[in-house]
């Protein structure tokens, strides 16, 4: 293999992790509205549970979705 292809190869394959990363700590923050665990009453944690639960289903319907098309 081409020395070229294996760092560009290695290259995607950390991009992806670092944006799937980037992704779910960006649905986590707006999940909260941008407030830390411990300022939240219990009706906000549970309204931002329900928040990452819908954003982690929607992953899963764009992941099913990707592969039939």
């Amino acid at each position: 293999m081409d020395v070229a292809k294996l760092i560009n190869t290695l290259m995607r394959m950390f991009g992806r992790k670092l944006m799937t990363t980037a992704l779910n700590k960006g649905i986590d923050y707006a999940a909260r509205r941008g407030k830390p665990a411990a300022e939240m009453t219990e009706a906000e944690r549970a309204q931002a549970q329900s928040g990452k639960q819908f954003a982690n289903r929607a992953k899963q319907i764009r992941n099913a979705t990707r592969r039939f098309f």
